[in-house]
C-alpha cells in the first residue's frame, strides 16, 4: 500500500514510523521534515500528505505534529479526507470501523515506539464497518465536503 507520511519535526518517533511502515511492506511518500528540502511546517506538509490521499496517489496517510491536533485539523480541510487523531489502538480501530478514516494523525509528543506499533496494528487491522448508521454518518460527512466546494 502507498502511504503518505508527514511530520513537522524530524523526531525519533517520526523516523520509527517510516521505518515501521516500510518494514510492513508499505511504500512511503515522505513530506515535511522527513524529506530534505521540503517545507517542514505542519500545515503545508500535512496538506501535501492529505492531498495525495484525496487524489488517489496514496491509499492512506499518517500525519504528525507535536500534539497531532494541527495535523488533524489541516488534513481535515482537504475534501475527501477523514483524519483521526489517535492516541491508542482502540481509538485507531474505532476511527477505521466507525468513521472510515483514511488519515491517521499522531502526536510526536505522546506517541512512544511501543504505542506507535499498537496504533498501527489496530489501524491496519481495521476497515470500514458495514453498520447502516455508521455508513449514513460517513456519507453525511462526505456531503459536507460538497457543501464547501466553490459554487
Amino acid at each position: 500500500m502507498r502511504i503518505s507520511v508527514s511530520s513537522d519535526m524530524d523526531e525519533p518517533v517520526a523516523r520509527a514510523l517510516v521505518a515501521e511502515l516500510e518494514r510492513r511492506g508499505h511504500q512511503v511518500a515522505r513530506h515535511g521534515a522527513l524529506l530534505p528540502g521540503d517545507d517542514p511546517q505542519w500545515a503545508p506538509c500535512t496538506e501535501a500528505a492529505a492531498r495525495e490521499v484525496a487524489a488517489g496517489r496514496a491509499e492512506q496517510a499518517v500525519v504528525c505534529c507535536w500534539t497531532g491536533t494541527g495535523a488533524s485539523i489541516a488534513a481535515n480541510k482537504v475534501p475527501g479526507v477523514r483524519a483521526a487523531l489517535c492516541t491508542d489502538g482502540y481509538t485507531a480501530a474505532g476511527a477505521r470501523r466507525w468513521n472510515d478514516a483514511n488519515v491517521l494523525a499522531l502526536s510526536l509528543r505522546l506517541t512512544s515506539e511501543p504505542l506507535l506499533n499498537e496504533i498501527l496494528d489496530a489501524w491496519f487491522a481495521g476497515e470500514a464497518g458495514t453498520d447502516a448508521e455508521d455508513r449514513q454518518n460517513v456519507a453525511r460527512v462526505n456531503r459536507l465536503d460538497a457543501d464547501r466546494a466553490p459554487r
